[in-house]
């Protein structure tokens, strides 16, 4: 019975001994397998692109409800870029996104004296990104 005792203390310890308040954990515990840093948060990069007259006219259509003068639009940079959910890299607080990566292009365009950043996805609506988050990641196509 005592064998039996200690043996059970042994297991619950040992079962226990990797839960432990302030243990480290060694590199081989990690479930994710990496000791790679993680990436840093930095505004989108991607290939440079051609805007197609869809995308502008939404652009200059999405100003002008905005009540910005598109006499003198021009485009400062567009680029190809794949972003990591469906945020666009311009997650709004308490939206939840689809988590998977999505093919989109960034164009940035200067308009009554202001500049704009504007997303698509897969379609030609526009999204304006008028403050991008910290989580906004993302990576080359």
């Amino acid at each position: 019975m005592r064998r039996l005792g200690v043996l059970t203390v042994l297991v619950l310890l040992s079962a226990c001994a990797s839960g432990v308040p302030g243990a480290s954990p060694s590199p081989s515990d990690s479930r994710f397998g990496t000791t790679e840093p993680m990436p840093s948060m930095s505004a989108p990069s991607g290939t440079p692109a051609s805007v197609s007259a869809a995308r502008m006219e939404a652009i200059r259509q999405d100003l002008t409800g905005r009540g910005v003068d598109t006499g003198q639009l021009a485009v400062v940079s567009a680029e190809s870029v794949t972003f990591n959910d469906g945020s666009l890299g311009c997650p709004q607080p308490g939206v939840q996104y689809t988590q998977a990566q999505v093919n989109g292009m960034r164009v940035v365009v200067q308009a009554g004296g202001r500049t704009y950043d504007y997303r698509f996805g897969a379609s030609d609506t526009p999204m304006l990104c008028e403050q991008p988050g910290p989580r906004a990641t993302e990576s080359t196509r």
